[in-house]
């Protein structure tokens, strides 16, 4: 049986090799790093999470929380790591990054059928091939998926939240708490730091005046040409800086919404909380939710210290951008994720247009499945558009390329309910997740999946 090049160890790539080697092939697994290392990685270890340690809501009727139910259907092995790997964090799963990165590299590298190359690759090879090579694709191979596909790549700018030290959070200030009361603990799963009016609008001016990181390389990258008219922030992931120019409360109603929350020293909501999300399995590190930043380093520490709680904060890791590229995926790919052009050629994850790190996986999951049928002399699949995954295949190869931008998962891409009378939006979301789950079911059923 023919072998599968998989090219990329991150979260698409590794589910995409380990499914296809689950179902008898042979796989051959490209990993630059650490041999080639990027602007954001840290380690060599495959699926390494880079921008966040969340991989979003549990809750069954979210549209996150759906689409990890449909992947535990369908056998995720990274799902099944992350879960291993969880930190506490409401009803949402995260993780600690290195011992789930760690879990991954162990399972994948062990798999009888799987061989890790650590090299980089160039050239599209010509036999049965998935490209999951992330939003950070090397200059070499992003200039031959340029040249096979006859397209332009699309560009935007991704950035990373920092993360502090626990005990140089100031609790007398700060406390934990869970949005509504949700999570685990009692006293809650997230870190708190409330802001009055006062701290806010001066917290606010400060982040507008601060200095920020020159993008000089992506600069020069745009002035030699590998792009026109794209996106420089994606909307999913806007710098806090960015998102305050939009106007003086942008940060209350986003990242420091209040909503659900009660500051314990005045019984009170507080004006704007910034909430902190426990980053690994120990405790001692805490994520600034929402707070990705291209701030100089010295004005993080500077403009950050002015969030209340954080006055003393140590930065175990500041925050920072880099580039992310995804292909025009609605002119060069099928539902099935394979290239409209040759239907042994994959691609898979962020590169593809699929936003967050769960929509990652599902792409790694499904390609890796169809390319196992190709190869067997099987049809590859077609999901139902009423599942939340087989909505994000649908949309990254059917959207309007004027507007055509990174998608997380959300019910907004979903095939609109049967009428059902008057529902609520927790209503219409849990019959979406029903429906959804319902489809899924009778889909594999009938593939004998």
């Amino acid at each position: 049986m023919s072998t599968l090049i998989v090219i990329g160890g991150g979260l698409a790539g590794s589910e995409a090799a380990w499914q296809a080697a689950q179902r008898g092939i042979n796989v051959k697994l490209y990993e630059m790093r650490p041999k080639k290392p990027t602007g954001a990685h840290q380690s060599g270890d495959l699926a390494e999470l880079v921008c966040s340690n969340s991989l979003g809501s549990n809750l069954p009727d979210r549209a996150a929380g759906l689409l990890k139910n449909e992947l535990r259907r369908m056998g995720s092995m990274l799902l099944e790591c992350a879960e291993g790997a969880a930190v506490p964090a409401g009803g949402a799963l995260a993780v600690d990054r290195e011992v789930f990165a760690r879990a991954v590299t162990e399972r994948v590298s062990s798999h009888p059928r799987i061989e890790v190359i650590r090299d980089e690759v160039t050239k599209i090879p010509e036999s049965a091939t998935i490209i999951a090579s992330g939003p950070l694709t090397s200059e070499r191979l992003s200039a031959a998926v340029a040249a096979l596909t006859g397209q332009e790549h699309l560009y935007f700018f991704d950035a990373i939240a920092p993360i502090v030290t626990l005990e140089s959070i100031d609790m007398d200030v700060a406390f934990r708490a869970s949005r509504y009361g949700r999570g685990e603990q009692d006293a809650g799963d997230y870190i708190n730091c409330p802001f009055t009016r006062e701290e806010y609008e001066r917290f606010i001016e400060a982040l507008l005046a601060a200095e920020r990181i020159e993008l000089r390389t992506f600069e020069e990258e745009i002035k030699r040409g590998v792009k026109a008219g794209a996106h420089h922030f994606f909307e999913g992931c806007l710098p806090v800086e960015v998102t305050a120019e939009r106007g003086p409360q942008s940060l209350a109603f986003g990242p420091l919404r209040p909503v659900g929350l009660t500051d314990p020293r005045t019984g009170k909501r507080p004006y704007a909380v910034l909430q902190l999300r426990q980053d690994n399995l120990a405790g001692d590190l805490y994520n600034l939710v929402g707070f990705q930043t291209n701030l100089k380093f010295p004005e993080q520490q500077r403009v950050f210290r002015m969030i209340p709680g954080l006055e003393k904060a140590e930065f175990a890791r500041y925050g920072q951008m880099h580039r992310n590229t995804f292909i025009a995926s609605p002119r060069l790919l099928r539902p099935t994720l394979q290239f409209r052009a040759r239907d042994d050629l994959f691609f898979a994850g962020q590169i593809t247009g699929v936003e967050g790190y769960v929509g990652n996986i599902a792409t790694g999951l499904l390609a890796g499945q169809n390319a196992a049928r190709l190869l067997r002399g099987q049809p590859p699949l077609t999901l139902p558009r009423t599942t939340m995954l087989g909505a994000l295949c649908h949309y990254i190869t059917h959207a309007d390329m004027s507007d055509f931008q990174p998608m997380k998962a959300n019910f907004g891409i979903v095939p609109p309910l049967e009428q059902r009378g008057r529902m609520n939006k927790r209503q219409r979301a849990a019959a979406y997740a029903e429906r959804a789950m319902a489809d899924l079911g009778t889909f594999l059923s009938r593939e004998s999946i």
